[in-house]
């Protein structure tokens, strides 16, 4: 007889449960049509550990076993410390040498950035995500990180609005971001479960990969993690033409201004950009089921007119990070890479809005069935350009609008992070496909039928928002989404 070994068992049964609980009922499906807005507002890049690794009932930081967080070197030992933290190629002399190998306190003694400041972003590319997972054991974080030991750094949250939102209503602490990686393609497993296509992208600009289906290094690299942050060759295309990161679209908004003399409305076609996408999404099954839906976007008005210029002119609102500037980031925006939102369609006119929109559908009680919602950049907790506490508040302001107004009755709100923004996290993403899944991220479920001051430990992703909005609307379900993963409903009980 074989022997299981007691962890296998264990895992086995918890997503068997997992499983029962998503199948369908009556008592779902009737509960389901009292929800009548589902709106899903998109953070920026934070892991789970990194945010919510102190929430109490939850699978946080003290869990991780120091097989789970003990960071190795280049050649597979063990580092005797966290590397430094990266300021390019030199150490940063604001945060200490030689922390242990091990979680730490970003927002505590000895290095004290409170949630109030914005920390150096940190690499979140699809390939090195891969090898930082590396099968798993969430091992090679800071040996791949060109942010070196910050990866490990993780905040107490207890003070952020949003955890006393999810204090109140339900936290998933077992959510992975859709795809391996960055914002740009988890945009995309949002909205089409699917990765943008570039066929016609020259190979020079294609990933070369090892063995392992890891990225090269080049030959400058460093042997080991403690001599410096590690140099990879190009990245951001598969071998096969897939476009994984921070491409952009072919009209405006986009940070390919429009040709001297053309249509101010697209980008320059002298320049690369990515090619239309035909892919379906899920504005197509809503709107071909007749469900009014917008995807509503912080800045998006402003940064149409930004685009427009004149192509010498200096852009003042996309990608521009001053302090008076709301940072309008173009790759956060997923319809506008699709033919079917281009500039001059109906669809693009009823489908793509501005947050100021948003906030007067709430307030006159008119919210589309489906509404998205992405901040604005410098409102979206993105490392190095934004701080964790102003979009916290932003968001939270927010919910607090939508509770006060008459369509709270009748709400889902979903609220997550695109992806992990380079941190590390303790538990390792489930398995998946080609794309992904990726490193858990927090979400949070807020509903007048969402289990109150409930920690839910389904298995789920990205996608499973695809899944929900698909279940309550009857929609045709997309092929990228991932039948193993939960469909949100166990955060709900519609016997309140």
């Amino acid at each position: 007889m074989t022997r299981i070994p007691a962890r296998t068992f264990a895992a086995a049964l918890v997503a068997a449960l997992a499983g029962c609980s998503q199948q369908p009922t009556s008592l779902t499906r009737a509960g389901l049509e009292k929800i009548d807005h589902i709106i899903v507002i998109y953070a920026e890049n934070r892991s789970f550990d990194n945010l919510y690794g102190l929430f109490p009932g939850a699978n946080g930081i003290a869990n991780a076993t120091p097989a789970q967080y003990t960071q190795i070197d280049n050649d597979g030992k063990p580092l005797p410390y966290l590397p430094p933290v990266w300021k390019g190629r030199d150490p940063d002399p604001a945060f200490p040498r030689n922390l242990p190998n091990k979680p730490f306190r970003i927002d505590a003694p000895p290095i004290n950035l409170p949630l109030s400041v914005a920390t150096r972003d940190l690499i979140h590319k699809f390939y090195p995500q891969q090898e930082q997972i590396d099968g798993g054991k969430n091992d090679r974080f800071a040996a791949v990180s060109d942010a070196g030991g910050l990866v490990m750094g993780y905040y107490d949250g207890s003070k952020l609005p949003l955890w006393k939102w999810a204090q109140e209503y339900t936290l998933a602490d077992n959510f992975f971001m859709g795809a391996f990686g960055d914002s740009y393609l988890n945009h995309f497993w949002l909205v089409c479960a699917c990765t943008p296509t570039d066929p016609g992208v020259p190979a020079v600009q294609r990933a070369q990969l090892d063995s392992r289906g890891w990225l090269k290094r080049k030959p400058e690299s460093p042997a080991s993690a403690l001599d410096g942050p590690a140099v990879f060759v190009a990245g951001d295309y598969s071998p096969d033409g897939y476009s994984l990161t921070t491409a952009q679209p072919g009209w405006q908004p986009s940070r390919t201004p429009p040709a001297k003399g053309g249509d101010p409305r697209f980008a320059d076609p002298s320049i690369h950009t990515t090619p239309p996408q035909t892919a379906k999404t899920i504005g197509d099954t809503l709107s071909a089921k007749h469900i009014s839906w917008v995807w509503y976007a912080g800045a998006w008005n402003e940064a149409l007119r930004d685009g427009m210029q004149d192509p010498a002119a200096p852009r003042q609102v996309i990608y521009n990070t001053a302090k008076d500037s709301p940072n309008f980031v173009v790759h956060h925006q997923p319809f506008n890479y699709f033919a079917r939102f281009a500039p001059g369609t109906r669809d693009r006119e009823e489908h793509l809005k501005d947050y100021a929109d948003l906030v007067a559908a709430i307030d006159k009680g008119e919210l589309p069935q489906v509404a998205f919602y992405k901040p604005q950049g410098s409102l979206n907790e993105h490392p190095g350009y934004a701080d964790v506490l102003s979009g916290d508040i932003h968001i939270a302001e927010l919910v607090t609008r939508i509770r006060a107004s008459t369509l709270w009755k009748s709400t889902a709100i979903i609220i997550t992070y695109d992806e992990n923004g380079g941190f590390w996290d303790h538990v390792p993403p489930p398995p998946g496909d080609r794309w992904g899944p990726g490193v858990r991220v927090p979400a949070i479920i807020i509903s007048p039928y969402a289990r109150r001051g409930f920690v839910d430990h389904t298995q789920y992703d990205t996608t499973s928002i695809l899944r929900l909005i698909t279940r309550r609307y009857g929609l045709e379900p997309l092929p990228g989404v991932r039948s193993a993963m939960g469909d949100l409903t166990a955060a709900f009980d519609f016997s309140q």
